[in-house]
């Protein structure tokens, strides 16, 4: 057992308050938030904040965060505060043989290592505090908190952290996980997932559910334990965190950046808060007003378009003219701006803006930066395009480029007090925007280099960086996206202005977002899209680059340390239905899964395995992950038994989960085999491995030295993937081969399989799919 007394790897970053002198015990426990509680926790908010603001201090100290936490539902311990020059011993009044003693300066972020905490005999207490303003006087000591020791578990579950903070991303966000000195230890020591329960105002009850039985706080507080009973009731403690939700957001307007309590100690079912810390800082950026939605879909299904920067050389203008025509649209509704030229490329050139017919619905612009910017807000002023794709770089990249981006700005805001509700431009520094059924393509790639020639997939990619968009397409190869948005520095139009937009669109299933970073407001948006997707049966599929943050480094706190942005990216996204990648393979690797596996049934973690190699059937089962193996009906094993006897295998080998049908199997025989495994009752999804090296399978292109042909349609190839084709099951393939085996690969994608080159990897797609699928009804 240990006492309530904890180092909160305490200031953040500035300044805070005072307290009264009368010792008081508050706090009965936690309750829903309802219309009630909020107008006191509102005035011990305002305490707080005028306490420590009038300190001049942006630092919550730990006598100001008490009394708030209080208003907060949580039980507080008795406490004092003596301050400088005060001669009287108000600790009397507090109850216990000892009492905890602390500094209170906001200059002393990490008081145990200052050894600016103390548990003495309460007759001890006159001394400590003799010496605390002796030796801390010099570090901007403001007072001497003496507090009743309030004894609890110290072990972890005994200890919880709760914490608030304001993000940028996504606004306020409530944390919870194990608290104490180690908190961060204990976090590094866990998976992100397990580490803090995260939420933001919003969340539903099946996310805070999920949130909470993920984590490691919540099955060391509320479950019981080899004979110990859970310390807290998982309703408490929902309805602790349901008040901080309520609580987040008026904190986050008046300025509370952060605010943390730690430890909270779990006393005989009762979460009392030991310890507070809380950082002041600017209210959040209100985000901008919403963009003209009818415009935004112009840039999908533009009726006409123009061109500027186009070149008679080879340029990047040049490219996208080029890929324009290609798509397929009108050369009659497209026009090149460029003085001095009748025609490129067969289509119509005029000088200026003037020179138009009519108002056209995307402009596309290549220009250096500043003639950018001054074409950009003729035509925004003047109304002659509702739409504007801005590849350029050189506005908010640099210094010298900024007053370029905020003259633009400025017409654009101009423009949507117009009846119409003004323009929309994607951009600048973006790569364009390629849309199948808008046919065009304003990727300046040239078509050999990207020629999306795969099958037509309902597919939205909606990415912050150019490069990552177009080098993903490549990746999906045997894939033709519905559309590709490149966004760049989003200066007017940001991913969720695109992702809500495209969702509109019935006939997209799958939508990939990679973002490096959120505009004012888009993680709210994005979070609702979020459930809308899952909740319609479609697939968010989001990765997040930038995982390390200055400030997230910088805050002293608990909470910002372990929940820097990712991870609130991550953990909430997740929550919210969206399947969220860890890394840039496991994006491309959730797409494929996503855009192929969209029709089939998921309905379990079922798995049925089958290889023709001993060592990837041992893969199988040693990377199972989440899935179970089950047993085989009696038909099946009947079936497969049959066979195997059939090809001589029946001494050879067991009927069993995973299947290892040998390297002599042939193809029709390792065909039928895959087909029985995949129809058993028992099985819901399927992984099918073949090592292509087994000279009873054709599995090589045709060539000398040998009588195979991948294509042939009685080759392994075609009858696989209409095993597969035939199977309302979601299967994936994998080949365990060097690049000779490529064709054979590249064959089976061609017609609609998923294939993976390795056992782990896939069957680790497939589970994080497959459970997606199951958690959220999809």
């Amino acid at each position: 057992m240990r006492a309530g007394v904890t180092d909160v790897d305490d200031a953040t970053s500035g300044r805070l308050t005072t307290d009264a002198t009368e010792p008081t015990r508050v706090g009965d426990g936690p309750h829903a938030p309802d219309a009630t509680c909020l107008p006191e926790i509102t005035r011990a908010l305002d305490d707080a904040l005028a306490s420590a603001r009038a300190a001049g201090r942006d630092v919550l100290l730990e006598h100001e965060g008490l009394p708030l936490a209080a208003a907060l539902g949580l039980a507080v311990p008795a406490h004092v505060v003596v301050h400088a020059g005060e001669r009287d011993e108000p600790w009397h009044a507090l109850p216990g043989a000892r009492l905890v003693v602390k500094a209170l300066s906001a200059s002393l972020p990490h008081r145990s290592d200052a050894g600016a905490v103390r548990i003495v005999p309460r007759t001890e207490v006159d001394d400590v505090v003799r010496t605390f303003r002796g030796r801390f006087d010099a570090h901007g000591l403001e007072g001497v908190l003496v507090a009743e020791c309030v004894t609890h578990d110290g072990a972890p579950g005994g200890e919880l952290l709760l914490g608030l903070r304001a993000t940028d991303d996504f606004g306020p966000v409530v944390a919870l996980g194990l608290g104490g000195v180690q908190a961060e230890a204990l976090a590094r020591l866990l998976p992100r997932a397990r580490a803090l329960a995260l939420c933001a105002p919003g969340s539903d009850a099946r996310e805070r559910t999920h949130a909470l039985r993920e984590s490691a706080a919540f099955a060391l507080a509320c479950r019981p334990l080899r004979g110990r009973p859970a310390r807290l009731a998982p309703d408490a403690l929902d309805a602790l965190l349901r008040r901080w939700l309520a609580f987040a957001p008026l904190a986050a307007a008046a300025g509370l950046r952060e605010f943390e309590l730690n430890p909270v100690a779990l006393v005989e079912g009762r979460p009392w808060a030991l310890d507070a810390l809380g950082r002041l800082g600017a209210p959040p950026i209100a985000p901008p007003a919403p963009r003209p939605r009818e415009a935004i879909a112009r840039l999908y299904r533009p009726r006409s378009l123009a061109l500027a920067g186009v070149s008679e050389r080879m340029n990047p203008g040049r490219i996208m003219l080029r890929n324009v025509l290609d798509a397929g649209f009108p050369p009659d509704a497209l026009t090149v701006l460029k003085p001095g030229v009748d025609t490129i490329d067969g289509v119509r050139c005029v000088p200026d803006l003037d020179a138009l017919d009519a108002p056209v619905d995307v402009l596309a612009v290549s220009l250096a930066a500043a003639s950018a910017a001054d074409l950009v807000r003729d035509a925004v002023a003047r109304g002659k395009a509702r739409a504007l794709i801005v590849v350029s770089g050189g506005f908010d990249e640099h210094a010298s480029g900024r007053v370029h981006a905020e003259r633009v700005r400025a017409a654009l805001a101009a423009s949507r007090a117009r009846a119409d509700g003004g323009a929309v431009l994607n951009g600048p520094n973006c790569l364009g925007i390629r849309s199948r059924p808008g046919r065009y393509d304003t990727l300046f790639i040239p078509r050999a280099k990207l020629p999306f020639a795969g099958r037509p997939a309902p597919l939205a990619i909606v990415s912050q960086s150019g490069a990552l968009a177009v080098a993903l397409c490549s990746r999906l190869d045997g894939l033709d996206p519905h559309t590709v948005v490149t966004c760049g520095n989003q200066l007017d139009l940001t991913l969720a202005d695109h992702l809500e937009a495209l969702a509109d669109d019935t006939d997209l299933r799958v939508f990939a977002c990679y973002a490096e970073g959120l505009r004012p407001g888009d993680g709210p948006r994005l979070l609702t899209l979020a459930r809308r997707l899952a909740g319609e049966g479609r697939a968010l599929v989001v990765c997040r680059a930038g995982r390390t943050a200055a400030g997230t480094r910088a805050s002293a706190s608990h909470t910002a340390a372990i929940a820097g942005d990712f991870a609130v990216f991550a953990a909430l996204l997740a929550a919210s239905g969206a399947l969220v990648a860890q890394t840039l393979d496991e994006f491309t690797d959730l797409l494929r899964l996503a855009c192929a596996l969209d029709t089939k049934r998921a309905d379990g973690l079922r798995l049925g395995a089958l290889s023709n190699a001993g060592f990837e059937a041992v893969a199988m089962a040693d990377h199972q992950g989440p899935f179970t193996l089950p047993n085989l009906g009696q038909p099946t094993c009947e079936a497969l038994s049959a066979l195997l006897a059939t090809h001589g295998l029946a001494s050879i080998v067991s009927v069993a989960n995973p299947l290892d049908v040998t390297p002599i199997l042939d193809d029709a025989g390792f065909a039928e085999a895959a087909r029985l495994l995949l129809a058993d009752d028992a099985v819901d999804v399927g992984a099918i491995g073949c090592v292509p090296l087994s000279g009873a399978l054709s599995t090589l292109p045709a060539g000398e030295g040998h009588g195979e042909d991948v294509l042939a349609p009685d080759a392994l190839a075609a009858r696989l993937v209409d095993v597969v084709a035939a199977c309302d099951k979601a299967c994936v393939l994998v080949v365990d081969a060097g690049p000779l085996y490529d064709p054979f690969a590249r064959t089976l994608e061609s017609r609609g399989a998923v294939v993976f080159r390795h056992a782990d990897r896939a069957l680790g797609v497939l589970a994080r799919y497959v459970g997606w699928r199951i958690g959220f009804g999809a």
